[in-house]
Parts: structure tokens; C-alpha cells; sequence
């Protein structure tokens, strides 16, 4: 029998209309300046990554991921010399690949409650991890040239006693646990209730574009090829115009 095609045209359509959705909800990000400090922005852009994960499979909703960070970098930037973008992909690899596979093999409502608790743990930790150790030292060594002023008068307005040496028990514990936490909850509420509608609609949208008559293994392998070569191709064009875009604008 024939292997089925993974890459069909209603694939990468949905793929594209995903990453695009996801990018304008990922570019139209806000702070909780009452509950978090300023510099931890919320946004919803996790909504269409998870719904087309669950929908397209979990390298499609890797692949969402990256497109939807890269299309941010071309339209406005990075505001972290790239730092937050690249843990933002990590974060998003962490919430979708766990979630995907566990969903791909238990398509029920169980399932799905499995796959997003399970995936929202594993992003949350990640978060938490690349906090620590990544992120803020490069922040303070990037951006603020080795000073920890700027950082802690982000956090004093909500952790007046905030210092240098209490500065990971308060923003790790009080700050970036309950953002992640919060963000996935937020993400899984609205995911759980539509997503089905349109996984239903794209097998439908798929029944009608796909050929009747069967193409061969060979042919298969060769259209995948072709799709994946022209999604690297995609990444490499963005890549390019994001690293463009930093550089005229810095």
C-alpha cells in the first residue's frame, strides 16, 4: 500500500494560516503590570500553535512555532538581541512536541487534558530552567552591560525587597511559575473546546483536495522532499530578513 502523504497541500495551507495567526497574536503581546513584572508579556499566540498541533501533529506544530517567532523578527524586531526569541521557540518545542505526541496516540477529550497538562508542565520547567540560567545572565551581561540595577527596578514596583541576592527565589518562584503556568492554562481553555471543530474541518478540507487515484511510495517521498526543502528554504528567507531587520534598526 502506498505511504500516505504527510506534507498535502491542505497541510501546508493550514500550516501557513496557523504560523500567521499565531505571529499577529505573538506580535500583540501585553504585560500584567498588578500580577507580573512589565517585562513578562502575555500573549495568545500559544491558542493556534496548540490547535494546529493537535489538528496537524506535532512537527507541524514545531514548524508553526518557528515561523511564528521568525515572521515577529521580520515585522518588529527583537527587543532582546535575539536571547527571549530563541528561548520562546525552545518553550513552544516544550509545550507542543510532549503535547502532540501524547494526543497523537489518545485522540480523545482525556487525551487531550493528558496532552496539555503533560506539555504545559515540561514548557513551564523549561521556563523556569532557561530563566536561570540563560536568559537573565544574558540579559544583565547583554543589554544592561553587566548591572543589575535596570533587572531590579523592573521587579521593585511589585518586590519592594527585592535584591541581587533574593532576585531568582522571588522572580523564579513568584514571577515566571505562575506567568508560564498561567499562560498554558489560558492557552489549554480555549484550545479544548474549538479544536476538534477544526481538525474536522482541515480532514474535510484534505478529503476534497486530495487526488483520488493514490500516488506511489516513490512519488511521495519525492513531493515530502520537496516540501521540506521548500519549508527550510522559507526559515532561511526569514532568517535572513529578521537578522536585516536588526541590523537597520540597531
Amino acid at each position: 500500500m502506498p505511504a500516505k502523504k504527510y506534507f498535502s497541500s491542505t497541510r501546508i495551507a493550514m500550516v501557513a494560516l496557523f504560523s500567521a495567526l499565531a505571529a499577529i497574536l505573538y506580535i500583540f503581546n501585553f504585560p500584567l503590570p498588578f500580577a507580573f513584572p512589565g517585562f513578562l508579556e502575555f500573549r495568545f499566540s500559544d491558542i493556534p500553535v496548540l490547535i494546529g498541533t493537535f489538528a496537524l501533529g506535532p512537527l507541524s506544530g514545531s514548524v508553526i512555532v518557528v515561523m511564528m517567532v521568525l515572521i515577529k523578527l521580520v515585522c518588529v524586531s527583537t527587543s532582546t538581541m535575539f536571547v527571549g526569541d530563541a528561548a520562546d521557540i525552545l518553550v513552544g518545542f516544550a509545550l507542543v512536541i510532549p503535547a502532540g505526541l501524547i494526543y497523537d496516540r489518545h485522540r480523545t477529550f482525556r487525551g487531550a487534558l493528558l496532552a496539555l497538562a503533560v506539555g504545559s508542565v515540561i514548557s513551564t520547567a523549561l521556563a523556569v530552567l532557561l530563566n536561570r540560567y540563560v536568559l537573565v545572565p544574558a540579559y544583565v551581561c547583554l543589554m544592561f552591560g553587566g548591572s543589575w540595577d535596570p533587572i531590579l527596578g523592573m521587579m521593585t514596583p511589585l518586590f519592594p525587597d527585592c535584591t541581587q541576592e533574593n532576585f531568582y527565589a522571588l522572580y523564579l518562584w513568584a514571577a515566571v511559575l505562575p506567568f508560564n503556568l498561567l499562560r498554558c492554562l489560558v492557552a489549554a481553555l480555549v484550545t479544548l473546546p474549538v479544536y476538534k471543530h477544526i481538525s474536522r474541518a482541515i480532514n474535510r478540507l484534505n478529503a476534497k483536495l486530495t487526488p483520488r487515484k493514490k500516488a506511489s511510495d516513490t512519488s511521495n517521498r519525492y513531493a515530502t522532499a520537496l516540501t521540506i526543502l521548500g519549508f527550510a528554504v522559507a526559515i532561511l528567507v526569514l532568517v535572513f530578513f529578521a537578522v536585516l531587520h536588526y541590523m537597520l534598526t540597531h
